[in-house]
């Protein structure tokens, strides 16, 4: 066999990796979306249609599966990062980093609540969310300068009331439209600001 026909060989066992790889990816994704938060590897090598030993090829363990689908959807976050603060009031400005934060979370709602019913079984899991509240609480300091005034105590709570776990009670809980949800937490964190600074 040719140099040349040993490369396409080994070409075209990648491209069918990596899309048996994707394939698996886009299995638990639906399933999870489907509601179903904590999918089994025999779950998601059945939506994908590939034999559990095809699954475990690829992703050796779970935690390996959630790193990878953690890379898969770190772009779309992180979009939010990447956009140019707002300029304006301070009305203003808080509500367009809620209303950001607010579509990220909509847009990988169901990667948050399959992370949050399986955060004490993965290392991988508390790390990646463990980033992301990271990265959350510096894009507000980027948006809203204000909240590097405030007394430590003040800034906890505004970091509570901008949280993932704060939107999936509104949202889910208690049953809030995005828009309403976005109001209360704007009026919230603008209200604790406004009195943090009149008692400055």
């Amino acid at each position: 066999m040719s140099d040349t026909a040993n490369l396409e060989k080994v070409d075209g066992r990648r491209l069918r990796s990596e899309r048996c790889k994707q394939s698996i990816l886009d299995a638990c994704d639906s399933l999870m979306r489907e509601g179903n938060l904590v999918p089994t590897a025999q779950m998601i090598s059945d939506r994908a249609g590939v034999p559990i030993r095809t699954f475990f090829r690829h992703y050796p363990d779970m935690e390996t599966l959630f790193r990878a689908v953690d890379e898969a959807i770190k772009p779309e976050y992180q979009r939010i990062y990447e956009e140019t603060a707002s300029e304006g009031s301070l009305s203003d400005r808080i509500a367009s980093a809620i209303e950001l934060h607010a579509k990220s979370f909509e847009q990988n709602k169901a990667v948050i609540k399959s992370t949050k019913a399986q955060l004490w079984r993965y290392q991988a899991l508390q790390d990646n969310y463990a980033r992301i509240n990271r990265g959350l609480r510096k894009d507000l300091d980027k948006r809203i300068p204000e909240l590097k005034e405030v007394d430590a105590d003040t800034r906890e709570i505004i970091d509570g009331l901008a949280s993932i776990e704060m939107w999936v009670r509104l949202r889910d809980h208690q049953k809030l439209s995005q828009a309403r949800s976005i109001r209360i937490i704007r009026q919230s964190i603008e209200l604790i600001l406004q009195t943090a600074k009149s008692g400055a």
